[in-house]
């Protein structure tokens, strides 16, 4: 027993609780004390069976990830949870696993341990271990199958997304939903099987029966497109499988190979990045930590556009009134016509009710004026890129609002400072970059301008938090973290174009690398005219006598705007697919010839590092200016805005596996026969390397300097 694991009795029925808050993981010492539990009562003849439950608001959550951390640094064995899991089952009293809240990965493998399960209405199960890289460690993989069939298995452990009671229960995973008060139902339902037998989840093999080998063939190919190149979900299929194939001591040998595999892999550790970097963001050294200064109960949004419409459905989901202005009638039933569009969509797949999206579309109102702003918590700008243009309107409701309102623009590059010089309140002005589409993507780059205060940013950090969105803090600069380092990508993306590659060589190249689409994909899918306003918008600010791309510029004066007009730097038939076009292999060529560029052969290992450390080198600059306040703080960025393969952990956690004195070296060998206008080495780059150290070092740098 321990403070993390206690037992009482609730009459004939042992109840061991397990209250490691905030989510019961499975730390050291939790898995044991409840074993040490069930043993205490094993042999007690006033006890009939054993209930276990979690404490607060669920049952286990999973594992402790930091542990894998640890196992894959030396700083302790891997420990397998499964003896203990075998001695639990090997229990002479029944022993009930009580789910709530969710039972996730390890918090699934513990509860299969139990002879039965009863679980809360609205609970979730589930074996989400892929999405860290890994696969269950503790016979999930081999118990799944026996319990839910090996198709469903196959499913959670290799997709890794949870289901919820009623599914479980119809699958077999469970035995009953508990109405009402969990742990007298539970109670109620240990009594009622205290005399039957006490089935191992190990020793079922009914549903392994002649079961079809096409679900394995199936679920590989799926796995293949919709997690591209991630080795987990192949490696989670193979476990299963072997559970039809040979018994669960040797499925489970199986399962601890394939597990160690996957957890010491470079996949994993991204992965894992990835996940401690979701919650790393939020920490800001010069904001102290605290609830929201400014409560945000009322929004407002100006423009019904693309974007306006969906950061109005973002706080209409968030359960928060919003007012959506436009200009015209014709553009504000545009607008609501495409949000009522899109929750009609939702649910019709299912994902809410009809009377959900009532109760949304009820909280969002549409006019022509600013009638209401007044009351606004927040104002959010949502206008085209144009700075004459958003200067003018927050002037307008500068003038409205009350002194508390925040208001933001949804710029993806303009001066934040210049925007609030149009204010008498450059305090209450902040960047909230959405990505689109907006109701879909899970960024949110918060900019700070030079005056814009800490209460102000703290409300927006929360705020994003409350909207389901990733935030993440930036500086105020051109383009600011994501649109700034996506210069110099697109930027070489475009020099490998007029020098030789082919459209499709680039893109085919950073698509295999993982990404979600090629450089040039994404710009014909955003609409080249987008980034074609905004360098003229920025014109004034370039240097003479620097190379600059060409192509992109001349499609637009072309009207080629990319998916948008049929046309950009590929050509795209009804089902907007990407073919080759021959007047862009043209057009490109005669660009070259133009600026009297020699055009050459070039390989995929150029395409690749010039396009990458491209992206990597202005990362490092942003650190150093700070701008981006963490490594980890990019790599969130381009994970969750722009398709960065998660299991390649972000650009910045990249350039420190393939090593920053390579990515050195091959930035000075582009500086030399590029120049240094364009491939000025990073002076923090510089740096690391000359200390032998990484990123990731800096980042450690960081937080210490913030602790002390």
């Amino acid at each position: 027993m321990s403070d993390l694991v206690t037992l009482t009795r609730l009459e004939d029925i042992a109840v061991v609780t397990i209250d490691n808050p905030p989510v019961n993981a499975l730390s050291p010492g939790v898995p044991e004390s409840i074993l040490h539990c069930i043993e205490a009562v094993a042999h007690d003849g006033a006890v009939r069976a054993v209930v276990v439950i979690g404490a607060g608001s669920t049952f286990i959550a999973g594992a402790d990830i930091r542990e894998f951390q640890k196992m894959r640094s030396g700083e302790k064995p891997r420990r397998s949870i499964l003896p203990l899991l075998l001695a639990i089952e090997d229990s002479p009293k029944p022993v009930v696993m009580a789910i709530h809240g969710q039972a996730l990965g390890g918090g699934l493998e513990v509860a299969m341990a139990g002879h039965y399960r009863v679980i809360a209405p609205a609970a979730q199960v589930g074996q989400p271990e892929v999405k860290l890289g890994i696969i269950p460690g503790a016979g999930g993989t081999q118990r799944l199958p026996r319990l839910a069939g090996v198709a469903k298995a196959v499913e959670m452990c290799a997709f890794g997304e949870p289901i919820q009671a009623r599914e479980a229960l119809s699958l077999g995973i469970v035995d009953r939903i508990i109405e009402g008060d969990l742990l007298t139902g539970a109670a109620a339902f240990a009594r009622e099987i205290a005399n039957r037998p006490a089935p191992k989840t190990r020793e079922r093999r009914e549903k392994l029966a002649a079961v079809d080998p096409a679900i394995f063939v199936s679920t590989r190919e799926t796995v293949r497109s919709a997690k591209r190149g991630q080795t987990a979900p192949l490696a989670a299929i193979q476990a299963v499988e072997a559970s039809t194939k040979v018994s669960f001591e040797e499925g489970c040998k199986v399962e601890e190979k394939l597990f160690n595999e996957c957890l010491f892999s470079t996949q994993s550790k991204a992965m894992i990045h990835a996940f401690f970097g979701e919650r790393t963001v939020n920490k800001i050294p010069d904001v102290p930590k605290g609830p929201a200064v400014y409560e945000i109960r009322r929004a407002a949004v100006i423009g019904a556009g693309t974007m306006g419409g969906g950061i109005a459905m973002n706080y209409a989901n968030a359960g928060i009134p919003v007012i959506v202005k436009e200009t015209t009638q014709d553009a504000l039933d545009r607008g609501t016509g495409i949000i009522r569009k899109n929750y009609a969509n939702s649910v019709q797949k299912g994902r809410f009710s009809q009377a959900i999206m009532d109760q949304r579309l009820a909280l969002i109102t549409g006019q022509l004026s600013y009638d209401g702003f007044d009351q606004a918590d927040i104002i959010v700008e949502a206008v085209f890129e144009g700075m004459a243009l958003k200067k003018q309107i927050f002037g307008e409701i500068d003038a409205i609002a009350k002194p508390t309102c925040i208001l933001a623009s949804n710029t993806s590059s303009l001066d934040i400072d210049e925007i609030a010089s149009a204010t008498n309140r450059p305090g209450m002005v902040i960047g909230h970059h959405f990505f689109s589409p907006a109701n879909v993507m899970r960024l949110l780059e918060v900019v700070r301008g030079k005056a814009t205060s800490k209460e102000v940013i703290a409300t927006s950090m929360a705020l994003g938090k409350r909207l389901k969105k990733i935030a993440v803090l930036a500086g105020n600069c051109r383009g600011f973290i994501g649109n700034r380092m996506l210069g110099p990508f697109n930027r070489e993306a475009q020099f490998l174009l007029e020098e030789g590659a082919s459209v499709e060589d680039v893109n085919q190249t950073l698509y295999d690398f993982g990404w979600a689409m090629g450089p040039l994909a994404i710009s014909d899918l955003a609409g080249l005219d987008v980034g074609w306003r905004i360098r003229k918008e920025f014109r004034h600010l370039e240097k003479p006598g620097v190379r600059k791309p060409r192509v992109a510029d001349r499609l637009c004066e072309l009207g080629r705007f990319g998916q948008k007009t049929g046309r950009g730097f590929s050509k795209y038939d009804e089902a907007r697919r990407p073919l080759p076009d021959p007047e862009t292999a043209a057009l490109i060529e005669t660009v070259a010839r133009e600026a009297g560029i020699e055009r050459r052969d070039i390989t995929r290992d150029e395409i690749l590092d010039r396009c990458m450390f491209a992206l990597v080198n202005e990362g490092a600059k942003l650190l150093g200016e700070g701008i981006a306040l963490r490594a980890v703080d990019i790599d969130i960025v381009y994970l969750n805005g722009y398709g960065f393969p998660v299991w390649r952990g972000g650009p910045m956690f990249y350039a420190d596996t393939v090593g920053l004195d390579y990515v050195l070296t091959r930035i000075q060998e582009f500086e030399a026969r590029h120049g240094s206008d364009l491939w000025s080495p990073a002076p923090l780059l510089k740096r690391l390397t000359q200390e032998r150290r990484t990123f990731a070092d800096f980042d450690s740098h960081i937080a210490s300097h913030a602790s002390a």
